[in-house]
């Protein structure tokens, strides 16, 4: 009988690979091992929903050593384990790989790197993992590609990147242009393993990976823990999009940042992480924000963030706010949409259909939505006047029904989300090609890798949540190429637009503490105070 029981508890024990790269300890509660395994260096950690503690690959000697007997190992884990008894050979020093590059020489197709992207390329071969955070439209492609070159001509190594399918011409185009051979899989389709000769990896829009819980951002930590793994290099040009520092973890955690091994003390002591009472119990916060400046000293060896104005002498971009002021009868049509809207999430409220809670943030999204289709007459003014002025214009919105009313009245390209990436790219290119002067876009598409430096305006229906897509749509446009200066135009209607951009400058003014070139301090705001205040105005 003691004989079955002991069985029974080996087969439901085992040392298993994590979807993240991480060693899972499975096991049946038992105060012993428990108490064990909180004594295992490195440090590992509980995971609740996976129902076992999870450890780094270093910690699998101190593992084995203190439960191999009891627990069995998969097959999984055993080929990581095989790996890296096996490790790769040192990569050659700086100077060789260096050289290899080729800096100074012009590309087959005439062009000549700048002199920011040479030095951007010297700066990843002098790293294992890093993230090139420069700003959108200084070449970060081509960057990586230069660097990448000089690694597979001096070792053993392949080149994958992961980018968003929409990118993946562009990407082929520019390894052309370097003579590189390369394989390209989107974020959707990551590959569960390496092969065992080594690998460069190259992430585009790296920011995909921003939330700790999105299954792509396993994926990517697994393949950036993997043994066989040579080096990550992490491209974005907004590392901290809505200016948390949790957002920063999964990258700093993917190139091993001393400081993102132990994700709880990460957020304890950047992000404010604390246990909060809820109706079912527990539950762990860390999306407050602390200790920028030390955070920012800390990542700054391995976080390479340029902005256009210190490396490359590009047009100015200026921004421009249109206030709208509606008539006395369209303002009351206004008003009578908004109450529609809080009279309905009321009555669901009271169904339980939705949480009360929520209803400032419910009505908020819907009064920004109103407002958009009720500015669509002045949008349409000036883009009139931009077209006869010859000039060629793209509009963002984050909402697809006014982009769909307003390109019935006037025309030229619409791209949302609802066409295939061959068709938004057919329409980005008879925009840059002159066939049409007018594009519009939703953020999520229009602002995604599309270079749209042939327009000199751009007009923001209303602006996104976060810095990060605001900068990703004006700087399609303002790229390195472009004539003209570039003018971005804000369409201003009302509390919520103004609640909206008051919260752009409070995230941004974080973002620019970390990634800044001086110090700064940093005025808080708080939003719960921001929204019942534009509520009450309106």
């Amino acid at each position: 009988m003691k004989a079955s029981i002991t069985t029974l508890i080996t087969s439901r024990c085992c040392l298993d690979l994590s979807p993240a790269g991480l060693i899972r300890v499975v096991s049946p509660f038992d105060a012993v091992t428990q108490a064990q395994l909180r004594q295992i260096r490195p440090r590992g950690r509980w995971n609740g929903p996976a129902r076992g503690w999870e450890f780094p690959l270093a910690a699998a000697g101190v593992l084995q050593q203190q439960f191999g007997r009891r627990f069995a190992v998969t097959a999984a884990l055993e080929e990581w384990l095989a790996w890296s008894r096996l490790p790769l050979p040192p990569l050659p020093q700086h100077r060789q790989l260096v050289a290899a590059a080729d800096l100074k020489q012009n590309l087959p197709d005439g062009r000549t790197p700048l002199l920011h992207q040479r030095s951007g390329a010297r700066w990843l071969l002098a790293r294992r993992g890093a993230v090139l955070a420069d700003e959108m439209g200084l070449g970060k492609t081509l960057t990586a590609l230069l660097a990448a070159r000089a690694m597979v001509r001096c070792a053993e190594v392949r080149v994958l990147v992961v980018a968003p399918v929409g990118l993946h011409p562009h990407w082929r185009r520019e390894a052309d242009a370097v003579g590189l051979s390369l394989q390209l899989v989107s974020w959707a389709r990551l590959p569960d393993a390496l092969p065992a000769a080594g690998t460069l990896l190259v992430v585009d829009e790296a920011h995909y990976a921003q939330s700790m819980k999105a299954q792509r951002t396993a994926g990517l930590l697994r393949l950036a823990r993997h043994p066989r793994l040579r080096a990550i290099w992490m491209l974005t040009g907004t590392p901290m999009k809505n200016g948390r520092p949790s957002q920063l973890f999964p990258l700093l955690a993917a190139i091993d940042h001393p400081i993102a091994r132990d994700q709880r003390i990460f957020e304890e002591r950047y992000c404010q992480g604390h246990w909060r009472e809820g109706k079912a119990g527990k539950r762990w916060e860390a999306a407050g924000v602390s200790q920028l400046e030390e955070l920012r000293r800390l990542t700054r060896p391995l976080i390479l963030h340029r902005r256009k104005r210190q490396v490359v002498d590009l047009p100015p971009k200026q921004r421009q706010l249109h206030p709208i002021v509606l008539p006395d009868d369209t303002s009351i049509g206004f008003d009578h949409r908004v109450d529609l809207v809080v009279e309905d999430y009321r009555r669901r409220a009271q169904l339980g259909e939705v949480r009360s809670d929520a209803e400032p943030l419910a009505v908020l999204t819907a009064m920004r939505q109103i407002a958009a289709e009720f500015k669509l007459s002045a949008a349409e003014q000036l883009l009139y006047q931009l077209h006869q002025q010859g000039h060629a214009v793209v509009l963002f919105s984050a909402f697809i029904a006014p982009l769909q009313l307003l390109h019935q009245r006037i025309g030229g390209e619409l791209m949302t989300g609802r066409q295939r990436p061959l068709e938004r790219q057919q329409s980005v290119d008879r925009f840059q090609q002159g066939k049409s002067n007018c594009l519009l876009a939703t953020y999520g598409t229009g602002s995604l890798g599309f270079t749209l430096h042939r327009a000199r305006h751009v007009v923001l229906l209303e602006r996104p949540w976060t810095p990060g897509d605001l900068e990703q749509a004006e700087d399609r446009c303002h790229r390195l190429g472009m004539g003209d200066g570039l003018t971005c135009h804000w369409l201003q209607l009302g509390p919520a637009d103004q609640l909206v951009d008051g919260l752009l400058a409070s995230k941004a003014e974080r973002i620019e503490v970390l990634l800044g070139p001086r110090r700064q301090s940093l005025e808080r705001q708080s939003l719960p105070a921001m929204v019942r205040a534009c509520l009450q105005v309106a």
